[in-house]
């Protein structure tokens, strides 16, 4: 098959949509697919195709609502002169999906949607895109969502949205299940006896990073390190601008043996660091479907998340983690309770045996349901069922 991939950012950007295109489309090439992704130009990128998949750049950006800027001309000629036979749009307002919505009818490939939660859905802004999405979304061939009860499908079932289906996120056996070969307490002088708790995340604002640091603050934990890492170095040296400004990091006087590091790890490392972690802390504010609790399941670590996203049905679906007590605003956005959400976290930090149980739980579940090698497959599966139909 021919297949093509849409995206708004792709590597050598790193995040958690680029990781979903990214696995995706390095597994069907290696199953013998051709697989091209059409992303956004980025000045670090020096490759035009990257462990076989073929990127195609295009110098545009916005979206429909904020406006669309750049080479559109381009990038709508593409979609309708080229012979691929299968079209994925990957996430809802960003450019890649928008300028291709009202040309879904005249492009000749299949057309799959993964809208990935509609982050905008509460936002009067969007008012109008979203009216125009019932239509816009009639004309997908498949429209794949991340979870069976989050704000996109629900809002495709009452507008009579049909060719439904659950495709969940996953974690990469080649990453989780490798030999170990960096040891990222030693490089990091985090020591054996120290209870390690640990945050990814993008250093956006909207990760929960300074919820975290509240609700590791008001725990009892002793001996303890809660480490953050972002994705990329220039989040990270933004975030840490943006947290003098704010004084995240001073609003509380930190107890002794008690650490807190911030720092970027590469991907490598960053796969270790939930290797040696003890328990995960993700209080994020917003979300779709978190990747990171399932590469919590590859890790064979338990997870505490606020009610984000998908994020209580992947408890449902794996019983790897708890949820935290949260409140969620006329947004959309999650907030964790700090201190309710501290003596959870007290209590799973008292009982091993309890932490124990939910990484079995879920590094079963992973394993059986949410591996990348199981879920290509499943898109596999969709792209041929697609083309045997009429």
């Amino acid at each position: 098959m021919k297949i093509l991939h849409t995206v708004e950012s792709y590597l050598p950007s790193i995040g958690g949509m680029q990781e979903v295109v990214r696995q995706l489309s390095e597994r069907l090439v290696a199953m013998g697919h051709e697989v091209t992704v059409a992303t956004s130009a980025n000045p670090d990128r020096k490759f035009d195709s990257l462990n076989g998949v073929q990127i195609r750049e295009f110098k545009i950006s916005g979206n429909f609502t904020l406006g669309i800027k750049g080479d559109t001309e381009n990038y709508q000629n593409f979609l309708l002169n080229s012979d691929f036979d299968i079209m994925t749009n990957f996430a809802a307002q960003q450019w890649a999906t928008d300028i291709a919505l009202p040309m879904l009818g005249k492009i000749k490939a299949k057309k799959v949607s993964v809208p990935t939660g509609f982050s905008g859905f509460y936002k009067k802004e969007y008012a109008l895109y979203f009216e125009n999405m019932k239509s816009w979304m009639k004309n997908y061939n498949a429209n794949v969502f991340l979870s069976n009860d989050y704000r996109d499908i629900n809002f495709a079932r009452e507008n009579g949205i049909k060719n439904l289906l659950v495709i969940p996120n996953g974690a990469a056996k080649d990453e989780f299940m490798a030999p170990q070969k960096i040891n990222i307490r030693k490089k990091l002088n985090i020591s054996k006896d120290e209870f390690l708790i640990l945050h990814v995340g993008s250093y956006t604002g909207i990760k929960g990073h300074a919820e975290a640091l509240k609700i590791y603050l008001k725990s009892k934990i002793k001996d303890g390190v809660l480490l953050f890492t972002g994705y990329n170095n220039k989040d990270f040296v933004a975030y840490m601008n943006r947290s003098r400004r704010y004084k995240v990091w001073k609003m509380f006087n930190f107890p002794p043996k008690r650490r807190v590091i911030v720092t970027h790890l590469n991907r490598e490392e960053t796969v270790e660091a939930y290797k040696e972690a003890d328990l995960f802390l993700f209080p994020s504010n917003v979300e779709c479907s978190p990747i990171v609790l399932f590469e919590c399941m590859a890790a064979q670590i338990p997870f505490l998340t606020t009610d984000v996203g998908n994020s209580k049905e992947i408890i449902d679906w794996s019983n790897g983690g708890k949820l935290l007590p949260t409140s969620i605003d006329s947004k959309g956005f999650s907030h964790a309770k700090i201190k309710a959400s501290s003596k959870i976290l007290d209590y799973i930090y008292n009982h091993k045996e309890i932490r124990e149980q939910l990484a079995a739980a879920g590094h079963k579940a992973w394993e059986e349901k949410f591996t990348w090698e199981i879920i290509t497959v499943r898109f596999e599966e969709l792209y041929k069922k697609l083309l045997q139909e009429n």
